[in-house]
């Protein structure tokens, strides 16, 4: 029997860098909330908003991205729930990064550092202590208010050209500029880089981070598309679109954070930095995987599938034998993965987070309520599914005593395993 499958409804989507058609479907992962709208008790009963949440590839400059839906300030919004430093491991990163780039770039007194979407001060308390010149920019208050009870001086605004003339103006030319998981979280690409070029001093550095695309696709990682993730960067896409903004991609490195991700040193295009070999190594293997092919990325469509079913296969047969399974964490991959596959409470007791932020209220969509992570030990369940699967290693330390009652760990992805 023939099926005629009519195509997705509305207007074909543009790229948010170049306006090329949007024709290359990443992956559809049906119908979900924001991942951030943690429910509050009051509003338990009341329905949330779902969005399709649909990723495209561009076939011209090979950006990633979801289609637009939402404004950036409608989701970053005031009472923002993530606070960085609330993972030790994050911390260490940032720490370590902080001696790396002073080291490396002779940052001192005389220096001015501008961290982007600057969360809680994780980062730039690092930078005080070695007596140079911070200022963090971040869009949401609740979390830059924690950076300020530091003496971190935090501006609240969404960054582009506009704000960075304001900046620039009042003396801010930077020699370092740090933009960790933000270029991934900005709808108008261009205007972000473009303000980071013009806020960036005559020999100034500035190191973006993101998760790199190439590892997400081969770690299966479809968790972290969401709503809040506009773009999912390459270095084929990033040169192009650092080119564009007159910046220049001068060296990279791969990093293990939030998966694996991808740091980006960029200067004027004019400057005189060397480009490290690395540049061209990373391209190799972007390109070695098929990132400048269209085929990989239909293929990958189908791999994600196979990943939300072999989940769902263990989760099944641990109900069946009447185990009991908890969650740990509640970060924003976790609404998507659990209402893509379909798992609420029927699967998952509860979760539990150390962020207080959260605690108390529910994942959006699923439900799931969140509790602190004391909970854990109270109920011994058999299981505990590792949310942030990111920091596993970090969680399996601070629950090392499920053990004494024989729990063990779910991790989720690449491949749904059982761990001790």
């Amino acid at each position: 029997m023939n099926i005629s499958i009519p195509a997705n409804p509305g207007v074909t989507p543009k790229c948010r860098h170049c306006g090329h058609d949007l024709t290359l479907k990443l992956i559809s992962l049906g119908l979900s909330p924001v991942a951030n709208d943690y429910v509050e008790p009051a509003d338990y009963m009341k329905a949330e908003p779902f969005y399709p949440l649909e990723a495209f590839v561009c076939s011209e400059c090979r950006l990633a991205q979801t289609r637009d839906l939402l404004l950036a300030s409608d989701i970053f919004r005031a009472d923002y729930a993530y606070f960085s430093s609330h993972s030790s491991s994050w911390l260490d990163h940032a720490k370590t990064y902080v001696d790396y780039m002073s080291a490396r770039f002779g940052l001192g007194a005389d220096s001015r550092h501008v961290e982007i979407a600057s969360n809680d001060g994780y980062l730039l308390r690092y930078s005080i202590a070695k007596g140079i010149k911070c200022l963090g920019i971040e869009p949401c208050e609740s979390v830059a208010l924690a950076a300020r009870k530091m003496g971190i001086e935090t501006r609240t605004e969404f960054f582009g050209r506009e704000y960075a003339q304001t900046l620039r103006s009042e003396g801010w030319a930077a020699d370092l500029i740090t933009a960790n998981n933000v270029l991934a979280h900005v709808p108008d690409i261009n205007d972000f880089v473009a303000g980071v070029r013009m806020l960036l001093g005559p020999n100034g550095v500035a190191t973006l981070e993101v998760q790199h695309l190439l590892t997400l696709m081969q770690r299966h990682q479809f968790d972290t598309i969401y709503h809040e993730h506009f773009s999912y960067l390459s270095l084929i896409a990033g040169q192009r679109i650092f080119a564009k903004a007159g910046l220049r991609v001068f060296d990279v490195e791969l990093l293990e954070t939030h998966g694996g991700s991808i740091r980006f040193f960029v200067c004027h295009s004019e400057a005189s930095q060397p480009e490290s070999p690395r540049v061209a190594e990373v391209l190799a293997k972007e390109r070695a995987y098929g990132l400048d092919q269209d085929d990989v990325y239909i293929a990958w469509n189908e791999s994600v599938k196979e990943t939300k079913r072999d989940l769902l296969e263990l989760l099944v047969s641990l109900k069946r034998q009447s185990k009991t399974i908890v969650g740990y964490g509640a970060p924003a991959k976790a609404v998507t993965l659990l209402n893509y596959c379909g798992v609420g409470v029927d699967f998952v007791d509860f979760t539990v987070d150390r962020a207080a932020s959260k605690q108390g209220r529910y994942l959006p969509g699923v439900r799931i309520p969140i509790l602190p992570p004391e909970a854990i030990f109270e109920a011994k369940p058999d299981y505990v599914l590792i949310l942030p699967w990111n920091i596993k290693q970090e969680i399996k330390t601070q629950m090392e005593e499920i053990r004494s009652w024989g729990g063990r760990f779910i991790v989720p992805v690449p491949k749904a395993t059982i761990e001790s």
